[in-house]
């Protein structure tokens, strides 16, 4: 029995694009498209069966609607280049799959489907058309299913007359109808002004279409009435944009329709072009073709491999050689344990051309080793490697230097991709076309199954890393420089990880004694809230047992139970808090959990991470996990300190300087993400606020209320200053009156308030959108890219999350990006000044250093000034600068 599916190409393909995360095969070219369409393909060709397939594609620009409306289509923003340049290769995966493809100048997709979908009809052809648009769903028969894609292309919707009839109360030919009356924004068709959807469907539950609509002007009232009557031929002609031309001479007979399955050889060569390894595997056409991914497998199969474990090894000679020449190479160190400073370093293996030379750690310690050790030390020699930021740390940690560190491919793949915070070697490799390395998990095991193998074993796999390294540098590089990321790399991000590591190596002094005594005294303020607590409830419990406490607060004391979980009382800090004025007791409690988690966390965890031999803590900067580019600090975070609570505060009383008579000086922006929302929105209010270093808070509340800087009380500053920090992180109505204690509809007529009055910042909120998804990513001022592939999604809180993200991506990116450039700045004027002054540490905006009394006053001038002078916005950028015998006394 015959079944017809017919693809709406162009409208499948650019809803593929949108929905996809970025994906490029090994030349740089942009493939999600495709990889999105071609797995829609395979499970729509599983699940429907079809006898005949055509893909049907737009041809040229124009067609014959834009004779009849000269701005058919004209809102629409133009194709990315990344997606236009993806259709050739497209039209030609779909020919590997023996599918037919059509198009013909002057007719859309829509037009050779509908005159298919007629012909379907006459001939009683089971048929199912596919696209992204609901304009096809016209098309609906009693022997025509339109499926129309959602969740990106991952599923499909089904239409049938029945389907449209419930949803919609319409016929499927009242389709036009519809759309004649509400327009449509996507392709500019105007539609009659005020029409929404609901609106639209109203007036045809009342009047089957457009012409009876018009024809009853008279049962309508008001603004309706008025826009119906003024805006008659728009409607008329909207629904005649709408309609699906149904006679387009086409030249394709029913024969060529007929699909009978693919050409193994034929699909397996696109597949292999376009590097989709998974859908390879997945049809199973790889066996027996001359694939690149075979091709690569051999290649490092074919390597020549060193193994430079004893002294006279075989290659020692060559590798030293060769090191002298300063040739490319790839670099790479096996170290194992996420912290870097207590990591153990199994290797290093060093590929050069077609032959790698694999280290055993005792050899480096050799004395013929020693040019070897000289060479990594050398900081005039580049160094291509992975991960060179922590191999620098791991690698001083057994006496070894690492020096010149010039490309980390894990730092170019984060930021050609920054939503993945992986970036495993394996991972990148076959993103970029490299096959034949299998991930650390299979050669290694994983958790408490970690075990590595045998030497000639470990040392391969070290070998076949390193050999992978020097594949991947020049494809990142190109990659970068497409992607104008290149500068952000060499400019900012790569010398920034060579100053973390000393930061790292250098680490800050804590007087382990005064944290021991914070630690008593936190133990003496528990005890004292335990037997309050116990005093309070009449019995002694676990405070700690959600369980226990929920017995006590609303089975014994009787306090309302907010919410339930599966396994009791819910005593979540949200209900704590809500609960505080019915009882004393959970004041306590909430006290009791702070100072708990103080003791814990940061007096017994920072003891714990005082390194026996320095006296100092160590922490490790991640450059390669927030997608806004911020650093995250691990082993232990430092930036996260509670520091609102004056106990938490005190913490910092025990990092100090590490030489007798120094300073701690320590400088933070004011205020910098507003200060860089003022300059990308330009907004004159905001912008006015900063150039004459007016209170923001009180200047908003001044505006926003329209009252004079004396009459903005306390609550006023308070609702403007949620508000300005809600803007940078996509405030919701939601999120600001729960932060203000106001009712939902309160806190939009707030932010309406806002928007109206810093106009400016509307109209940013509302471009930075569109430019997301025409370009599918946005940038920070430094040209920092981060993808939002659901800026498409048809799920609203998916989409609006994704919206949130492209609003505060530019803003959180470039404050990020700003403080890393005054680090790199101010590295350097240490360096060209010759001073001692050291930079310890940085947290959030603030960076913090240790100073020499001959060098404080300089360096209360200095750090200040290059940290306002690190980019020139148009609005001033200022650092507050403090000092004093500790880091609690420097804030």
């Amino acid at each position: 029995m015959k079944k017809w599916m017919l693809i709406d190409g162009n409208s499948i393909t650019y809803r593929a694009f949108f929905a996809m995360p970025p994906l490029t095969n090994s030349s740089g070219m942009q493939t999600n498209a495709i990889y999105g369409f071609t797995t829609m393909l395979l499970k729509l060709i599983e699940e429907q069966k079809p006898t005949h397939i055509l893909v049907a594609f737009d041809a040229g620009k124009t067609n014959f609607r834009h004779e009849q409306f000269t701005e058919y289509k004209a809102g629409r923003q133009k194709t990315p280049p990344e997606l236009s340049q993806q259709f050739p290769l497209l039209k030609e995966l779909i020919e590997a799959f023996g599918i037919a493809q059509y198009e013909i100048d002057g007719y859309e997709a829509d037009d050779i489907i509908g005159t298919l979908t007629a012909k379907a009809d006459e001939q009683q052809i089971e048929t199912v058309v596919i696209s992204g648009d609901k304009d096809m769903l016209q098309l609906a028969s009693p022997k025509v299913t339109i499926a129309v894609t959602r969740k990106g292309v991952s599923e499909v919707e089904l239409y049938s007359p029945e389907t449209i009839q419930e949803k919609y109360g319409l016929e499927p030919k009242q389709i036009i109808d519809l759309k004649g009356l509400m327009g449509d924004t996507s392709d500019n068709i105007p539609g009659v002004p005020g029409v929404g959807e609901k609106t639209a469907l109203k007036l045809l539950h009342q009047f089957p279409t457009v012409e009876e609509v018009l024809s009853n002007l008279d049962a309508q009232k008001g603004k309706l009435k008025e826009n119906l009557t003024t805006h008659q031929e728009a409607a008329i002609m909207s629904k005649q944009l709408a309609t699906i031309f149904r006679e387009v001479p086409i030249e394709l007979t029913e024969d060529q329709m007929i699909y009978s399955g693919y050409d193994s050889a034929k699909l397996a060569e696109q597949l292999q072009k376009l590097e989709f390894k998974s859908l390879l595997e997945r049809l199973d056409v790889s066996a027996g073709s001359s694939s690149s991914e075979e091709e690569a497998k051999q290649a490092l199969a074919a390597l020549t491999i060193y193994n430079i474990t004893e002294q006279g090894s075989e290659g020692l000679a060559q590798l030293v050689t060769a090191l002298k020449q300063q040739q490319m190479h790839g670099l790479y160190v096996e170290t194992i344990g996420e912290n870097p400073h207590l990591a153990t370093f199994e290797g290093i293996a060093i590929a050069l051309g077609e032959e790698v030379f694999v280290i055993s750690p005792a050899m480096l310690k050799q004395q013929e080793l020693v040019p070897v050790v000289e060479w990594l030390a050398d900081e005039e020699i580049k160094k291509y490697g992975y991960d060179l930021h922590k191999v620098e740390l791991v690698l001083n940690w057994h006496g070894i230097q690492l020096g010149g560190g010039y490309f980390d491919v894990q730092l170019a793949a984060y930021l050609l991709d920054p939503t993945d915070g992986n970036q495993l070697l394996h991972t990148i490799a076959e993103r970029n076309g490299i096959y034949g390395l299998p991930s650390d998990d299979e050669v290694y095991g994983k958790g408490a199954k970690l075990k590595l193998p045998a030497e000639p074993e470990l040392f391969q796999h070290l070998a076949v890393k390193a050999s992978v390294v020097q594949q991947l540098v020049p494809k990142l590089n190109k990659q970068l420089e497409d992607t104008r990321m290149a500068a952000l790399y060499y400019d900012l991000e790569g010398p920034l990880s060579r100053i973390l590591a000393q930061m790292e190596k250098r680490g800050i002094k804590v007087e382990r004694t005064e944290l021991e005594q914070q630690g008593v005294e936190l133990e003496a303020s528990l005890k004292r809230l335990t037997t309050e607590i116990y005093e309070q409830a009449g019995m002694e419990f676990k405070i700690s047992s959600p369980k226990q406490l929920g017995e006590v607060l609303f089975e014994k004391l009787g306090l309302p139970a907010k919410k339930k979980t599966k396994t009791g009382y819910s005593t979540d800090a949200e209900v704590l808090e809500e609960l505080a004025p019915y009882h004393p007791i959970v004041k306590n409690i909430l006290d009791y959990r702070q100072l708990a988690k103080l003791q814990s966390t940061y007096i017994e965890g920072l003891l714990k991470e005082v390194r026996e031999e320095t006296g100092h803590i160590h922490t490790y900067y991640r450059q390669t996990i927030a997608a806004t580019g911020r650093l995250s600090s691990q082993f232990p975070n430092l930036q996260n300190i509670p520091i609102r609570l004056e106990e938490g505060r005190k913490i910092r009383k025990a990092f100090i300087p590490s030489e007798p008579g120094w300073s701690i000086v320590a400088a933070d922006y004011s205020q910098i993400e507003l200060r860089v929302l003022a300059h990308i929105s330009g907004d004159e209010r905001l912008k006015e606020a900063f150039i004459h270093n007016q209170d923001i808070h009180t200047k908003t509340a001044m505006d926003v209320f329209g009252v004079s800087a004396e009459e903005v009380d306390s609550n006023m500053r308070r609702s403007a200053k949620a508000v300005n920090f809600g803007i940078v992180y996509g405030i919701s109505d939601f999120g600001l009156s729960q932060n203000l204690g106001i009712t939902r509809k309160e806190a939009s007529q707030f932010i309406e308030q806002y928007f109206n009055v810093f106009r400016g910042v509307r109209k940013y909120m509302d471009d930075i959108i569109a430019e997301a998804k025409k370009n599918g990513y946005i940038v920070t001022l430094l040209d920092r890219r981060r993808y939002v592939p659901d800026i498409h999604a048809s799920n609203f809180n998916i989409r609006s999350f994704a919206e949130r993200i492209a609003m505060n991506t530019p803003i959180q990116g470039s404050a990020a990006d700003i403080i890393k450039l005054a680090m790199v700045k101010m590295n350097a004027e240490l360096e060209q000044r010759k001073l001692q002054s050291r930079m310890l540490l940085q947290v959030h905006d603030e960076l913090v250093f240790e100073v020499p009394p001959h060098e404080l006053e300089l360096m209360k001038e200095l750090v200040p000034q290059v940290m306002a002078d690190a980019i020139k916005l148009d609005v001033p950028l200022v650092a507050d600068v403090s000092y004093g015998d500790s880091w609690y006394e420097a804030k």
